[in-house]
């Protein structure tokens, strides 16, 4: 924390361009960020029924999952999602930032999905492991889209408006996929996590496609 706070001391003040750079409320894109908000509400819901705790339990009961073999796969699942930051952020440059959060998302909730009903664990990890190579490459994009959907002045409250209920949100799932563990309907919740997700992609495609930040226009 500490040594983060001194990284943002050193990060130089800007001064805003013009007075339309002076934070304010949300004004001309109220509209958006509420739809924004919305869907990623939507998808943080979703998340929330495979949080890590919960898919490590899944694997211990499904495949007896030791805890060797737990730490040598979330440590890979990690690198995974830390090196899937960067590939995001070229793939954005080629094909836009919707496109970027879609076309890695689906296929993120469909590896999901199907190690939920493969029979072996080699197959699981494999699965999983291309979730986590997947799974993260809309954070940095969506970030990066909200800000630049919206004008400088309302930066820092669409943020707070896309923020806030994303983790209220996150909240509620955790305790109905524990409730969905508990009655032994364990390949439930990475279903629902999958099929929400998937549900949030089209719906976000649909909705932002033609909604271009200004350096794709």
């Amino acid at each position: 924390g500490l040594f983060g706070g001194l990284l943002y001391a050193r990060i130089p003040r800007r001064r805003p361009t013009s007075d339309a750079g002076t934070a304010s409320a949300l004004g001309p894109s109220r509209n958006i960020v509420f739809k924004l908000a919305a869907l990623f509400s939507l998808d943080a819901f979703a998340g929330g029924f495979v949080v890590q705790s919960l898919l490590a339990l899944w694997l211990f009961e499904k495949f007896d999952l030791s805890l060797s073999e737990a730490g040598f796969f979330f440590f890979w699942s990690g690198v995974l999602s830390a090196f899937s930051f960067p590939v995001s952020a070229w793939l954005s440059r080629h094909i836009g930032l919707i496109n970027t959060m879609v076309f890695t998302h689906i296929p993120s909730s469909i590896a999901l999905m199907l190690a939920a009903l493969v029979p072996t664990l080699p197959l699981a990890l494999v699965l999983l492991l291309i979730r986590a190579a997947l799974s993260q490459m809309d954070v940095p994009t969506r970030s990066s889209y909200v800000m630049a959907v919206v004008t400088e002045a309302e930066r820092a409250a669409a943020a707070s408006f896309t923020s806030v209920p994303r983790s209220l949100a996150a909240a509620v799932s955790p305790a109905l996929a524990g409730a969905l563990f508990a009655a032994s309907f364990r390949a439930w919740p990475l279903l629902i996590c999958g099929a929400l997700k998937i549900a949030y992609d089209l719906l976000l495609l649909m909705q932002f496609r033609h909604l271009k930040p200004p350096e794709e226009r």
